[in-house]
């Protein structure tokens, strides 16, 4: 077995260990990740309850509040102030995670898994979020492969139930 084929069962093996572990993980069937039950807007609630506003434009994970909360494309997003809201309402394309929400690593081979905020990065003005911390940091060895190989693989995946992948 050659040294990058090893590393790449290493890889995988993190995460299907790593999923495994998140038995509450609430995975989309569609294209958005969302936790279970809806909100007072009447949508599952994306991105945890993590303000992407203050995410992506001052780079502060600052949890969001149902007070200030939208429902955009079938997801209910909190925000920290109406100001954010506000502002997501002017352009949300800027402001909703890439892939849906899920793991850019786990999108990159083809699969859907719980995007945690904690762990996640703003790049070129674009919100990744990721499974778990030894996810985030084997993305942080090839930031710009990985983002490319997500955003490729999306396109396949977008449409799919996460169960069937």
């Amino acid at each position: 077995m050659s040294n990058q084929t090893f590393k790449s069962v290493k890889i995988a093996a993190v995460i299907a260990a790593t999923f495994i572990g998140y038995t509450t993980t609430a995975l989309a069937v569609d294209e958005h990740n969302v936790v279970s039950g809806y909100t007072a807007v009447g949508a599952p609630l994306g991105l945890h309850g993590v303000d992407p506003v203050a995410f992506i434009d001052i780079g502060n994970r600052i949890d969001g509040s149902a007070a200030h909360a939208i429902e955009h494309d079938g997801v209910a997003y909190y925000f920290s102030s109406e100001e954010n809201k506000k502002d997501f309402v002017k352009n949300p394309e800027k402001y909703v995670p890439e892939n849906g929400g899920f793991c850019t690593y786990g999108t990159s081979v083809g699969k859907k898994f719980d995007g945690n905020p904690k762990y996640a990065e703003v790049v070129d003005g674009k919100l990744y979020v990721f499974l778990s911390e030894d996810i985030f940091k084997a993305y942080q060895k090839d930031r710009s492969g990985t983002i490319s190989k997500a955003e490729k693989q999306w396109k396949k995946i977008e449409h799919k139930a996460a169960s069937s992948l």
